[in-house]
């Protein structure tokens, strides 16, 4: 029983290892290592939380071919990603990039959390300004008890 679980856990890790195809290797290993540092970066469209290098759906392994494609013919590994981020939008990266709506979708939060602390520093600091109250008079303090014995004094009804 243990060495059934054992292999089923070997082949479940080593799923990513047949994700890509040997047919889709490149021939040069330093261009081959290049691909599979892009390919885990990028989004498998239909899987969505998976990379296109882990992935074996039909459309991370078009992905996969197009990211040699442009390797092989010369492109950067920012140029591979600007072509696919191009053609599928930003959802393609696994790590989006910090621009634009991103920049606000991840700095909106940080912004309303100081904006909401200065807001409660500011309120705290104005309760604490305000003046103590001040004790009565020797005079009201006689009409506050004037008043409450006469309140003693009316028949309930």
């Amino acid at each position: 029983m243990r060495l059934l679980s054992a292999l089923a856990l070997l082949l479940a890790l080593a799923g990513p290892v047949f994700a890509v195809d040997p047919s889709e290797r490149l021939a040069d290993p330093a261009l081959e290592e290049r691909a599979r540092l892009i390919s885990e970066e990028l989004r498998c469209l239909v899987c969505q939380n998976q990379s296109i290098d882990a992935s074996d759906a039909q459309l991370a392994r078009d992905l996969r071919l197009i990211v040699r494609e442009r390797i092989a013919a010369g492109d950067s590994d920012d140029a591979v990603r600007d072509f696919l981020v191009e053609r599928y939008g930003e959802f393609v990266l696994l790590r989006p990039r910090a621009h634009g709506v991103g920049l606000l979708l991840w700095g909106l939060p940080l912004a309303l959390l100081l904006v909401a602390g200065a807001g409660l520093f500011v309120a705290f600091r104005r309760r604490t300004a305000l003046p103590a109250a001040e004790r009565l008079s020797a005079e009201e303090e006689a009409a506050l008890k004037a008043l409450a014995q006469d309140g003693d004094e009316r028949p309930n009804h």
